[in-house]
């Protein structure tokens, strides 16, 4: 009994410094330095499967190939509308910063509510294609449950709607 005991209030304790923690943004990490579009192409896909990218396909022998492919986001119109639209979806995402915004180009951070785990997510416009590609990648941990894939369906979903 006096085991269980010690062991609870030792999860307790640990429970709270790791809020601790998380509130005092000791888990958000770095943002990376090299984000952007060079020779339209997003960075490439985390090597640990903490990542999303519609554009995967173009790193045929990347080790996260399968984990990080996801679809780009469709559009029809003006793509610069479809990008304002997704501007004002991404300001209005709880937890989620829009720190760049062009024409053609998005750059947001989104961070859970209670540890504060940071995600980096850029969106590019491909006018050619009529679609806007995106990567979303979490900045510390090997894996990411799978929240950078359920964010950009998140995302999508209400991209989608009219």
């Amino acid at each position: 009994m006096k085991t269980l005991r010690s062991f609870a209030i030792a999860l307790s304790v640990f429970t709270v410094l790791l809020l601790a923690a998380g509130q005092l943004g000791f888990l958000a990490g770095t943002a990376p330095g090299d984000l952007g579009v060079k020779a339209g192409r997003l960075k490439p896909p985390s090597l640990a499967p903490n990542s999303v990218s519609s554009q995967a396909s173009l790193y045929p022998d990347h080790p996260q190939l399968g984990y990080a492919s996801i679809a780009p986001l469709a559009y029809q119109g003006d793509g610069t509308a479809a990008m304002a639209k997704l501007a004002s979806i991404l300001k209005n995402t709880a937890g989620t910063v829009l720190v760049t915004a062009t024409d053609h180009y998005l750059y947001a951070q989104s961070s859970t509510r209670w540890l504060r785990f940071t995600d980096d997510v850029e969106f590019w416009l491909d006018d050619t294609a009529k679609v806007i590609h995106v990567r979303s990648a979490s900045r510390i941990g090997r894996g990411d449950w799978g929240v950078n894939r359920n964010q950009v369906e998140a995302i999508r979903s209400q991209f989608m709607q009219n």
